[in-house]
């Protein structure tokens, strides 16, 4: 396979890790998929960090509605992104592969500290790193989380595997059946046109960098793969 990229952080929404039909928090068909299209990327020697949203156990809205504050709701769903990271774990580990978990929130018993040169390290050893627990901070979405790590793992792209949605598009396919596809970007445009494909914060960290977002359907096989090959598939976001 000729690589693309040969570092990225692969962020995965928690949605993607859901079952549909019966609502539970976790689908076993869809880790194993996951987890089989990174085995194959990580065999061919990609460097490879997870960062994983928690959409599918806690939502910001479900605590106006129960009348939690948004400090603590944060915390809620900072761990939230814990539980999914060991739900992928588990599911690389199941493939024979080496994956350590690192989290920003301290959790000794279950995953390590997250330690810029440590996580570094373990992907230079050829470990798949999960990062867990957003930035450790309120009000920083997991979308921030992923351009942090990007930058500071000094990764090619970030790939934004979506649930059911090929790409960026000019409003939500969901809700307008007249949405129209946008191959190309640049951070510039994402701003100025207030699209919806990650929040500004995220953004703003990227703009003066050289990462490549690759939009795309995680939901279909061989998805990662493809994006990894550079195929024709989704949409690029960069700086130019």
């Amino acid at each position: 396979m000729s690589k693309k990229y040969k570092t990225v952080i692969i962020k995965v929404s928690g949605e993607a890790l859901a079952n549909e039909k019966d609502k539970t928090i976790y689908d076993k068909e869809k880790l194993s998929a996951i987890a089989e299209q990174i085995d194959i990327a990580h065999r061919d020697g990609t460097k490879i960090g997870i960062v994983v949203g928690a959409g599918n156990i806690w939502r910001g809205r479900l605590a106006k509605t129960i009348g939690i504050e948004d400090t603590t709701a944060d915390y809620m769903g900072m761990l939230g992104t814990i539980m999914n990271a060991l739900a992928i774990q588990s599911a690389l580990e199941e493939r024979g592969l080496e994956t350590r978990v690192m989290s920003s929130i301290n959790v000794p018993q279950v995953c390590e500290p997250y330690i810029r040169r440590r996580a570094v390290s373990h992907l230079d050893n050829g470990r798949i790193v999960i990062f867990a627990g957003g930035t450790g901070n309120p009000f920083f979405s997991t979308d921030s989380t992923a351009t942090l790590r990007a930058r500071e793992i000094c990764a090619d792209a970030i790939l934004m595997g979506k649930n059911g949605i090929d790409g960026v598009y000019d409003s939500d396919p969901r809700a307008n059946k007249d949405a129209k596809f946008i191959k190309h970007l640049t951070y510039h445009e994402v701003v100025e046109k207030q699209l919806g494909v990650m929040d500004l914060t995220a953004v703003a960290m990227l703009e003066s960098s050289d990462i490549v977002i690759h939009v795309f359907n995680m939901d279909k096989p061989s998805s990662l793969i493809d994006v990894l090959e550079g195929k024709d598939i989704g949409t690029t976001i960069a700086k130019e």
